[in-house]
């Protein structure tokens, strides 16, 4: 399997993204640029990338308002590292130089960011592993989603779907694209995946890991000159690896097969709608963001968060996923408010939207 997730070597050059005051809580445990006052304090958001859109679109804002309403007067710093392990490391090194109290991390390379964790050891300010974990036995608490569980959510929903149109394992075999080996998550998110798929009787006829569209779409096109008329189903850990699928697909005139996703994103929804991606995976990332702004400022406050589990020997707090397709849309997306009907059926999916009844 070959892997595309490129770890940066050297502490790459880019100053950090701080996104003004937020007023954050103040520390449970203080470094030595810390206010004691915990409401004033200075808590650290870092996340990951700008590809997936859920991190600037989703993730920030819903644990901006969450901090505001815990602590009006404290200070958000925030970053995106763009995909960058030594950026990220970087942005995280020039937060404790601000004083931060608490760092909430969702690292860009889980692996890479065991530094950040170290560095904040060394000022005593605890760490947040916010959706991706840190390999780090040093991380204080993690927020995540179940990814194990959403694998196999992708891998039943998909399985089901082909005998639903009558697909037989023997007609042809499944194309997987996981998600980068550097993201914890996708190891957790592949083993669901696999538990499902390896038992179904469909073969696996290539499988590739990445979280980057473009190389994606370039495999996907690479594979379609092998297995071609070969292929029943595409999984796909996220929906835009899916949608990557899909265009190479429609770019050699072959009509679409059954395609999974994840982050329930504004344009997989769309061609779920359409009819062009079968299914993906709802995260209730309100809640997940949520329950990371009550972890910092339950830390600032030498207070322990509400955990559900442990995972890798860490207190952690796991949301449960949710399987999305066309026929419960309105009862998760729509009702949740994670989209409006209006902002899903633009007049381009204004037929295919009232058709499956979103409305």
């Amino acid at each position: 399997m070959k892997v595309l997730a490129k770890r940066t070597i050297g502490i790459a050059a880019g100053v950090l993204m701080a996104a003004g005051a937020l007023t954050a809580c103040s520390p449970a445990a203080t470094n030595d640029a810390g206010s004691d006052d915990p409401s004033h304090a200075k808590i650290g958001l870092l996340l990951p990338e700008v590809t997936t859109l859920r991190y600037e679109e989703k993730d920030k804002p819903y644990f901006t308002e969450e901090l505001e309403k815990l602590c009006p007067d404290c200070e958000l710093l925030y970053a995106n590292a763009s995909s960058d392990a030594a950026k990220q490391l970087q942005q995280a090194q020039s937060m404790l130089t601000q004083g931060v109290q608490v760092l909430v991390v969702d690292p860009y390379d889980g692996v890479a960011a065991a530094s950040i964790v170290e560095a904040a050891k060394a000022q005593n300010v605890p760490v947040v592993s916010y959706d991706r974990l840190i390999q780090s036995p040093d991380v204080t608490f993690s927020i995540s989603n179940d990814y194990e569980m959403v694998g196999e959510m992708q891998g039943t929903a998909l399985v089901e779907k082909l005998k639903a149109d009558g697909v037989e394992p023997g007609d042809g075999g499944i194309l997987m694209i996981d998600g980068a080996e550097t993201d914890p998550n996708a190891a957790n998110i592949k083993k669901g995946a696999h538990k499902i798929i390896d038992a179904s009787g469909y073969t696996i006829l290539a499988e590739f890991a990445t979280w980057d569209p473009a190389e994606a779409q370039e495999w996907v096109s690479s594979q379609l000159t092998k297995f071609q008329n070969d292929i029943v189903g595409l999984y796909s850990a996220n929906d835009n690896n899916g949608g990557a699928a899909l265009a190479a697909m429609m770019a050699v005139g072959m009509d679409p097969v059954p395609i999974t996703g994840l982050d329930a994103s504004l344009p997989g929804l769309q061609r779920i709608i359409q009819g062009t991606q079968y299914m993906t995976v709802y995260n209730p990332f309100r809640s997940e963001a949520q329950h990371a702004a009550q972890a910092a400022w339950d830390l600032v406050n030498n207070r322990t968060p509400e955990s559900t589990t442990e995972v890798n020997g860490i207190p952690s707090y796991l949301n449960q996923p949710v399987s999305v397709n066309v026929t419960n849309i309105m009862d998760t997306i729509i009702k949740d408010e994670f989209y409006t009907v209006a902002e899903i059926c633009t007049a381009d999916y204004a037929a295919a939207c009232e058709a499956a009844g979103i409305k």
